[in-house]
Parts: structure tokens; sequence; C-alpha cells
């Protein structure tokens, strides 16, 4: 029995040891989304969460293998924890881009495992990470990219356009999330494909919210 106990604790050292002094190292890719154990955790977890707050969950899984998902109104720290119970409740496999500096070092590999993706940042460049992410996608199968349009919690007048251009550029649709706190609902509102006429689509798209009050209302 001591010489079990004694070589899992070995083996668990070693597993430490290798994820701490990583770097640059190219670690495993598995996500927390792939085990089934956490899986099941999470499901269970987003369906209490949203009960005891009182609200549902609504909608259906979209069947496509890649989209860009998006999630609004983006109005409170609420927010997160509200729109990850969609995410728990479906299964989604959903990703986010990183800052490629989160991803290295001790905790690099906690960054992976919650479905992150890094991206190189230096320059600023909206652009530039559009054309990442539009790479990213053309080396996956299935990928599901989760992108909050408004950018801020704050009220904006107009989204931000980045997601509808990785869209187009990796020719993938756009999934639409949304929260209700006049009705409690939270859930997925359909899948829209975007026809390249990025000022048309946008308007029907932000039109397609105009009914949805977000947590904190005067952010609306």
């Amino acid at each position: 029995m001591l010489r079990l106990i004694g070589g899992r604790v070995l083996l668990s050292a070693i597993f430490f040891v290798y994820i701490f002094t990583a770097k640059d190292r190219n670690l495993p890719r598995t996500l927390i989304y792939d085990s089934r154990i956490f899986r099941g955790l999470l499901n269970a977890t987003g369906r209490l969460f949203i009960r005891l707050i009182g609200w549902r969950i609504v909608g259906e899984v979209p069947s496509e293998q890649k989209l860009v998902f998006v999630a609004a109104p983006h109005t409170s720290n609420w927010d997160f924890p509200v729109f990850m119970s969609i995410v728990c409740h479906f299964g989604l496999r959903v990703r986010f881009l990183g800052k490629h500096s989160l991803f290295t070092g001790p905790l690099g590999w906690l960054f992976y495992y919650l479905g992150g993706i890094p991206v190189d940042r230096a320059g600023e460049d909206a652009a530039d990470i559009v054309e990442q992410a539009i790479g990213i996608f053309n080396q996956h199968d299935a990928l599901i990219l989760g992108i909050a349009p408004e950018g801020t919690r704050t009220k904006v007048k107009k989204w931000k356009t980045g997601f509808y251009r990785i869209a187009v550029g990796a020719g993938v649709p756009i999934g639409l999330a949304f929260v209700n706190a006049e009705n409690k609902t939270v859930g997925i509102d359909r899948v829209f494909y975007p026809t390249g006429d990025m000022a048309a689509d946008m308007v029907a798209i932000q039109a397609l919210y105009a009914d949805k009050q977000g947590i904190k209302a005067e952010n609306n």
C-alpha cells in the first residue's frame, strides 16, 4: 500500500514539476470540457446556478461545428456566470482569445485547459487579431469561439465589428446568445449567416437584441 501511495505521489510531483516549469513547451491541449467528470459537473453546476437565481435557460444547441458565438447585452459582472450557465448546460466547447503571454509560465497550462487560444496583441492591431482568429478557424475542423461584441459593460452606441469580420473571413456563421433580465431568461436565440454586407448585417443582428434587457438596465 505504501509503495502504491509513494508511486502516486512521485507521479504527481513529476506532473507538477512539468507543468510549473513549462515556458513555451508544447503542452497538451486537452480542455476542461473533454473530461467526462468535469463535463457532468459543469452541466449540473450550470443548471443549479440558474435554478437558484430563478432564471430559465432557453434555446437549442446549434448543429454547426464551427461558429463565432456572441453574447449580449453585456451590462454587469453577473453576465459571465449567467452566460457560462449556457455553456455548462448545453455542453458547449467554447474557446476564447487571450493575450499570448498568459499562456506561458507556471499557469499557462490553466488558460489552455479552460479553452483559451493565444493571440499576439503586441501591436494592439485589431485587424491583425482578426487575421489570427481566421487562421485559427482554418486549423480546426470544429471550433466555437466566444466573443463579447460590446467589449465593455458600460453603455455603447454600436458594437465592435471584430466578431463579424472573423466570421466572414473564416466562412462560419454567428451564434447569438442572449440574456434578458426582464423575463429572467438566458439562452441561444439563433444562428445568423452573414451575407458579407457588414453594415446591413450588423443592423439586423443588433435588432434581434432590441427587446433584450441587460442585468444592469441602465447600461443597456
